[in-house]
């Protein structure tokens, strides 16, 4: 036989001597009874559940005897017992057993005064009948034998080896942002295990409770692992750090609802205890039971391979009842989990059923039940098992993640956007230690080669990532991606492009929860009524769209703006000198210099776009002052603003960029002449927006300035912006700085980012 050449040749590689003589005794006479006894059964062609009982507990009595041997071969002084003379259950129905703690004490006390021995070696699993026939300890017999006999010798504290390193706030495979719990009271052990964490069976604690005994989850293949210590629970002191009032998550799949609805239920006595009483005819298992308090209809949960015969018996008991139409339906509905959220502290804490179902709701899971005991040690929901994951994830995350864990996902990973993951690379460690504030690079995608991570993409090799794990790029797969992984309590997307399609994708992201932050100028500056269909939803809802660095880069330009409207001040006209190109151009076009020769030394320096005439057109600038106008309250669309094209007719259909940059010197006199004419007046050229909120109106153009006017101090490719208001009539308010470069305008996404983080809750 397999098994006892298997004990033989272990106990060959322990044992030696006598020790090893007595083993291979018991081992063989043991052997010869079994084969005997097995003989017998098949003969009979059955067996009781005496004899497969005696038959299962051998391996704990071998294991028992040669591990005994062990510790008495190490020095220990040693003996084994068999917790068969020693044990003693009742059978109490449904394939379980209760402990006779009065007899059992009795009979351990008589085996200690055979057995003085300082160390024990007890078999698990195995146990007595009052009649002194040998039975199990069925389900889990091997840790509720440990607490049994902790509890029967009043023991300091019973540890429970296993291949854990403790209990989990969630199942770590499917939630691996899970946490293994320190500490848990006897009732929340015992409802995470009723409701699915296979740490411990529910009846395992009992006996300890009894005398206040610990439990200590220990991982025997991790002896560095702390593991959970099962206690009651000691009284927070002064300083200590609050725990989440939920401690853990589980959940039970293959569950089927059973709904019985009726106007006929209402006030009539025994409704329910017949609905169940046909339930325990069939031999269910009730795991759930929620009852509207109008009495109308009764739900509950079963396994759902019972729910069948469940149906039948409640049909055929209230066939009358259905046929004269007191009830309406007993309905089945499959394919349902139940989610299990178990904390002691969930009774003294406001708010932890409305968190826990905002989670639910913002990752679009419908709840189908709810259950809640008056202890409140759990808060149950029954949810459609294919949600069962992405439910768990997001009510985890709500708890066990800071409030500001955001998910993002960054798109256009070009010059604008690339600089800004170089920032996160360089400050997400300190946000998350200093602000408790975790951001988490979820995907990252171009417009053609997305990369998508489930916990986060390292940012200091994201470029490598992209090149060798990329794959075709999809937006929408994009999206879901981001938003759809409830690992985490918050999404955001990030449009760092200049897309219009990108940007026509923001009402759908907000519609869906997901905040957006970008620099990208077409949304705010296209069509009115999508514009205002997009800022009415956003009020709206819950979610946020910030868009700092679509006017100014970095400079708190929007800010400022929102800042005067909300504290109640007018605004009469802003002006300012918005693009960071035309600034530079018009700085240093000055002297003798030709037009020409200045904007061809901008696009060496890298300000201008790819094809200047994008910037001399003052279609940017005029984006700017369509959304500056729109933020003051005026309802102008792109067309309403007359705009100055500084690109000479004739070359605005060249065809490329090189065609337009060598005839471009043709028309240098002209712009010439208009300097010339500005420095006789003792003035400058600059190129401006201007908002006129006084006669609701926008422009952009050409305009001469003072020398000691604030706009011709300016160098390099600074920005300028002055705010003409009520309050600031006489002298404007000025904002001024870098209003370009990658550096500055990811900053001011960067800053949007935090502000984000703010809104939800992080320090400021």
């Amino acid at each position: 036989m397999l098994f006892f050449e298997k004990h033989k040749l272990t106990a060959m590689d322990l044992l030696d001597g006598d020790d090893l003589a007595s083993f291979l005794s018991r081992l063989h006479h043991d052997i010869n009874n079994l084969k005997a006894m097995l003989r017998a059964i098949y003969i009979a062609g059955h067996a009781t559940e005496s004899f497969s009982d005696f038959i299962v507990g051998h391996g704990e009595l071998w294991s028992a005897q040669m591990l005994s041997y062990v510790v008495r071969k190490n020095g220990l002084d040693c003996e084994w017992m068999d917790t068969r003379e020693v044990l003693i259950v009742n059978p109490s129905g449904s394939n379980q057993v209760d402990p006779d703690f009065a007899e059992s004490e009795k009979r351990l006390e008589e085996w200690f005064s055979r057995h003085p021995s300082k160390t024990i070696v007890a078999t698990g699993f195995i146990a007595s009948t009052q009649q002194n026939i040998p039975t199990t300890l069925k389900r889990d017999g091997s840790d509720f034998s440990a607490a049994i006999m902790g509890s029967l010798l009043r023991a300091r504290q019973v540890t429970i080896w296993t291949d854990v390193d403790g209990v989990y706030s969630a199942d770590p495979r499917k939630v691996s942002e899970a946490v293994i719990l320190r500490t848990l009271s006897y009732q929340e052990a015992w409802e995470m295990s009723y409701f699915g964490a296979n740490v411990l069976h529910p009846r395992t604690i009992m006996p300890v409770m009894r005398y206040d005994i610990p439990i200590m989850i220990r991982n025997v293949f991790n002896l560095s692992a702390p593991g959970t210590m099962i206690c009651r629970p000691a009284e927070n002191e002064d300083g200590q750090k609050l725990e989440s009032p939920v401690r853990g998550f589980a959940t039970i799949d293959n569950v089927a609802l059973v709904n019985v609805e009726g106007t006929g239920m209402a006030g009539v006595p025994g409704t329910a205890s017949a609905i169940f009483g046909a339930v325990k005819d069939v031999g269910a298992n009730v795991i759930v039971i929620s009852q509207a308090s109008s009495e109308h209809s009764v739900c509950f949960a079963v396994p759902e391979k019972e729910v069948a015969a469940v149906a039948e018996a409640l049909k055929s008991r209230f066939s009358e009842a259905l046929n004269a139409g007191r009830l309406s339906q007993v309905a089945i509905i499959p394919n349902c989990s139940i989610l299990a959220a178990v904390g002691q502290k969930m009774a003294s804490t406001y708010g932890v059923s409305a968190t826990l179902f905002n989670a639910l709701a913002k990752a679009n899971i419908n709840v189908r039940a709810i259950a809640q005991g008056c202890s409140e040690y759990n808060v149950t929901a029954v949810i459609k098992r294919e949600d069962c994951i992405r439910a768990l994830r997001a009510v985890h995350s709500r708890f066990y993640l800071s409030k500001t864990t955001i998910a993002m996902g960054i798109i256009g990973p070009g010059l604008i956007g690339a600089t800004l993951l170089d920032q996160l690379r360089d400050q997400a460690a300190a946000l998350k230690e200093d602000f408790n504030i975790d951001l988490r690079v979820m995907g990252i995608t171009g417009s053609r080669t997305m990369l998508l991570n489930d916990v986060g993409i390292d940012l200091s090799r994201w470029k490598e990532l992209v090149k060798d794990k990329g794959e075709v790029a999809d937006l929408e797969k994009f999206r879901q991606h981001v938003h759809e992984n409830h690992f985490f309590p918050n999404t955001v997307l990030v449009d760092c492009t200049a897309d219009s399609n990108v940007a026509s994708c923001y009402h759908d992201w907000l519609r869906r929860g997901i905040h957006v932050i970008t620099p990208n100028k077409k949304a705010n500056s296209g069509p009115l009524d999508q514009y205002l269909k997009l800022r009415a939803l956003q009020r709206q809802s819950y979610t946020h769209y910030f868009y700092e660095a679509t006017v100014g880069a970095g400079l708190p330009i929007i800010s400022t703006l929102r800042g005067l409207l909300e504290t109640g001040d007018k605004i009469q006209r802003i002006e300012g000198i918005f693009s960071g190109t035309l600034s530079y151009i018009f700085n240093n076009f000055k002297g003798t210099r030709a037009f020409s020769n200045v904007v061809e030394e901008a696009k060496q320096a890298g300000y201008t776009e790819p094809d200047p005439r994008d910037d001399l057109s003052g279609t940017d600038v005029a984006r700017k002052v369509i959304i500056l106008a729109r933020e003051s309250g005026l309802k102008l669309d792109l067309s309403d603003i007359p705009v100055q094209n500084l690109v000479p007719e004739p070359l605005r259909a060249c065809a490329s960029a090189e065609e337009f940059m060598q005839q471009l010197p043709q028309f240098d006199n002209e712009m010439a002449r208009a300097r010339q004419e500005a420095e006789d007046a003792g003035d400058v050229l600059r190129y401006v927006g201007v908002v006129d909120a006084v006669s609701r109106e926008g422009r952009v153009e050409l305009r001469r300035y003072k020398k000691d006017h604030p706009f011709a101090q300016l160098s390099g490719s600074d920005n300028i912006i002055a705010f003409t208001t009520t309050r600031y009539k006489e002298q404007p308010l000025i904002v001024r700085g870098p209003g370009a470069g990658a550096q500055v305008t990811a900053g001011g996404i960067f800053s949007d980012i935090l502000r984000l983080a703010s809104y939800l809750g992080a320090p400021s």
